[in-house]
């Protein structure tokens, strides 16, 4: 019997972790096939780009994108445990974190990856050879992982990791760590007994990167026990809370946001939000030179490119460039949209958190025309 859902992508994929961690969590009965399967080709020539993850539906319905999937088995699927937090607090906060988690992350995540090779290499090339060219012998395989290892080593350049910037991304991730890990000690998850769309979005980086590959995975257990222990607990279906007192499956109360959350909130819009204003910054110039962009185009040569140039920043100390990708906006609207169907007092009670953590520009940032997904691709309205 065939499984009801079936997830391509591959264990070393940051974005197919999320989806992946939401299917166990949920308790839902998929199977997961690497992208080197020969039915993956099909799916290629639906989506239009070659992406992971890609979900397909027991109706045969096909979703591509992390975000979209979870949407799609929040909406459609028997969920165990609720995805997104109904009081308005946590609700903003998680969204923040799924933002984060899969955009923010992204300098360690390409760091800790391709600049480590003594301990990273020799793991990589068996596992992006198995996952990329499952059936091929190993010189096939190995010629597979040259051919995205060059791709991905150029990539992490444009997430700003650079010889001159390593330190500092190190510094960085190693901050991120330990404040993760002294929320962890009072919280199973982000915010409370069970998971929500913010852990979904911190998992994908977390396990896929920096959990798995040699480097990383030595660092987390030896500096962030408890960070270690989250990513076990995310990636498997059972609980796992390891008696927490009075651990059960619920959220904070009151739509508690402790002390320990503002610290990682704090660090958020010290570490992450100055891009996110330079992105957005730099599409609106991009899109004011493009005044007869049409509606459902990216405005690109290449419909499945996904960046539309590098923008700018200062960054701890350095100037550095990152690319431009709608696809966050789109995640950023998701947030927006939250926030304003909030009742009135909720949306105060939100202002004056994000206010108080220095988010307050993530509520109401925003690009001159927004980002819509049509046929599995980012286009401009």
């Amino acid at each position: 019997m065939s499984a009801p859902y079936r997830l391509y992508g591959m264990p070393a994929s940051l974005y197919t972790a999320k989806a992946r961690a939401c299917l166990r969590k949920q308790h839902l009965d998929f199977e997961e096939l690497p992208v080197g399967d020969p039915r993956f080709a099909a799916i290629v020539a639906q989506v239009g780009r070659f992406i992971m993850p890609v979900l397909e539906t027991p109706a045969g319905e096909i979703i591509q994108d992390s975000a979209a999937i979870i949407d799609h088995l929040e909406a459609h699927a028997p969920v165990r445990l609720p995805i997104t937090p109904t009081s308005p607090r946590q609700q903003l906060v998680s969204l923040v974190f799924e933002l984060f988690g899969g955009e923010g992350l992204l300098r360690p995540a390409m760091h800790y990856r391709w600049n480590f090779d003594a301990e990273n290499l020799d793991f990589l090339r068996r596992d992006f050879g198995a996952a990329l060219a499952p059936a091929g012998d190993a010189t096939q395989q190995a010629a597979m992982f040259d051919m995205a290892s060059g791709m991905m080593r150029k990539a992490a350049s444009f997430f700003g990791v650079s010889p001159e910037t390593q330190a500092s991304v190190e510094a960085s991730y190693l901050q991120f760590l330990d404040l993760f890990d002294a929320h962890l000690a009072t919280s199973p998850y982000l915010l409370g007994g069970h998971p929500t769309i913010g852990d979904y979005g911190l998992i994908a980086p977390l396990h896929a990167h920096l959990s798995r590959d040699p480097a990383p995975a030595r660092l987390m257990k030896s500096r962030a026990w408890r960070v270690w222990r989250w990513v076990e607990r995310m990636t498997a279906p059972e609980a796992q809370l390891d008696g927490f007192a009075g651990a059960g499956e619920a959220l904070l109360p009151d739509d508690a946001i402790p002390p320990s959350l503002c610290d990682l909130m704090r660090y958020v819009a010290e570490d992450y939000l100055p891009e996110l204003v330079a992105h957005v910054a730099f599409a609106n110039d991009w899109l004011a030179a493009r005044p007869d962009l049409p509606s459902g185009s990216n405005g690109l040569d290449q419909p499945g490119a996904r960046a539309i140039g590098m923008a700018r920043f200062a960054w701890r100390g350095h100037e550095i460039g990152t690319a431009v990708m709608p696809y966050r906006f789109w995640l950023l609207q998701r947030l927006q949209a939250r926030y304003h169907a909030l009742a009135s007092a909720d949306r105060e009670a939100v202002e004056a958190l994000f206010a108080q953590t220095g988010l307050s520009p993530l509520l109401h940032l925003k690009t001159a025309r927004r980002v819509t997904r049509r046929d599995h691709l980012e286009v401009w309205e």
